[in-house]
């Protein structure tokens, strides 16, 4: 039996617009029409529940164990999302403290109607705890020194 495979043309990049590219990309999503409010667009808890989980990637890799939200210190919605954008999740780290870590998410639509458009249509800072088993803030480890830092602060 001979399989008639056809192969795929090679794929033809995506222009990638405005995107940042001095952030880490975390998460990367298509919202659906099961996710739209009264007014056609996509419900705002629904964006805010995907910040959370791109803003946890970062303290998921650092703090090394559970951890929990804890403040939503700011969050903005600039303009509003559609079905069928590709949303691109962006996080970058602000600040470890002694059992927190804050990050900063910035959202931006690709869409392709009309047009292909590039905007940025959220973005948030929230600040994340480390907690032990029992629930109790836990220090964050700190990431080991480098042998240029020991000598440094030798």
């Amino acid at each position: 039996m001979t399989d008639n495979i056809v192969p795929s043309p090679p794929a033809t990049p995506a222009p990638e617009g405005n995107l940042p590219r001095d952030k880490e990309l975390v998460l990367r999503v298509i919202p659906m029409p099961a996710d739209v409010n009264a007014n056609g667009d996509i419900f705002g808890g629904w964006v805010m529940a995907q910040v959370d989980l791109a803003g946890s990637v970062i303290p998921a890799r650092r703090m090394g164990g559970r951890f929990a939200t804890v403040a939503v210190n700011q969050f903005l919605f600039k303009q509003p999302v559609k079905v069928g954008d590709l949303l691109s999740f962006f996080a970058t780290l602000v600040r470890v403290g002694n059992t927190s870590i804050t990050v900063q998410v910035e959202v931006w639509a690709e869409r392709q109607r009309p047009h292909y458009q590039c905007v940025k249509v959220t973005e948030a800072t929230l600040t994340y705890v480390a907690i032990d088993e029992q629930g109790r803030p836990r220090p964050v480890p700190r990431p080991p020194q480098t042998a240029a830092e020991n000598n440094a602060t030798a």
